[in-house]
């Protein structure tokens, strides 16, 4: 993978980027395979993309191939060293998809920045260069509702929350609605909710019907048309370092995606985002 420090600004690039923090305090519920694929899809469509890994595990960087030797200069250095953003870019196999990959030493940034200045609002800052490069800037969150996860809510527009299709799945969307709205009112008035994602269904189980109707009752319009579906194809394209849909175009896994990608467009088409 290339330095993309070299990278232009995409032609189609719209006056400020479109901030989405992927997020959701318990793990597994497809967050990180929603930030990979949701990326690529965008990109498909023409438009110009930067994924920011801030998950210390690191695994949307393995999702688009970026290996642990290549990661000596990714969020911890934005966030903690404040290197500049620019500087940290890497290209990716998939054409109009960048991404600021996890340092290996990001499992210890929730604890070095209890003590810096303006700790909330250093992700916002960082990126502040880059605004006018992208037309979308997605930021994969850690599974919970410290530091990191903050840092992205109050540089984000928009918050995307992934919910797996199974029990107690409401309930950590509730807490995380909560959270959103008391970012909200102290640190981020922009910030919304753009839409809670079903994921891992499986119409053969009925509790997937059961929480995918119990969670449009409770979240109504909030919760995204586009369900993604359990589907092999798209587990096994990450352990080649690849989104779904240059791995297998044709899948199930691939068409939902970019089904999520013209849904959010079309979202923000309507609200006058674009």
């Amino acid at each position: 993978m290339s330095d993309s420090s070299r990278v232009k600004r995409s032609p189609s690039a719209s006056a400020e980027a479109r901030i989405i923090a992927l997020a959701n305090q318990k793990g597994g519920v497809g967050k990180t395979t929603t930030s990979i694929n949701l990326a690529a899809a965008l990109a498909g469509m023409g438009k110009r993309v930067l994924l920011i890994d801030l998950d210390p595990q690191g695994n949307a960087s393995t999702g688009l191939g970026i290996g642990y030797d290549a990661r000596k200069n990714g969020s911890y250095a934005l966030l903690i060293a404040e290197r500049p953003a620019d500087r940290l870019i890497k290209s990716t196999e998939t054409e109009g998809l960048d991404i600021i990959a996890a340092d290996t030493d990001l499992v210890g940034a929730e604890v070095e920045l209890i003590g810096l200045d303006e700790r909330e609002h250093r992700l916002k800052k960082a990126i502040a260069p880059l605004l006018d490069r992208y037309d979308h800037i997605l930021i994969d969150c850690p599974p919970s509702l410290g530091l990191l996860t903050l840092n992205a809510l109050v540089a984000a527009n928009g918050v995307i929350a992934p919910l797996q299709c199974e029990f107690f799945a409401l309930e950590g969307i509730s807490h995380l609605t909560k959270t959103i709205e008391r970012v909200r009112r102290q640190l981020n008035p922009d910030l919304e909710l753009s839409g809670i994602l079903l994921t891992m269904y499986d119409r053969r189980n009925n509790l997937s019907e059961l929480v995918a109707a119990d969670t449009r009752s409770f979240f109504g319009s909030a919760v995204l048309e586009t369900v993604i579906p359990r589907n092999i194809r798209i587990s096994e394209a990450q352990s080649h370092g690849a989104p779904v849909m240059a791995y297998d175009g044709r899948s199930s896994g691939a068409a939902a995606y970019i089904a999520l990608a013209e849904e959010l467009m079309a979202r923000d088409s309507r609200k006058g985002c674009l």
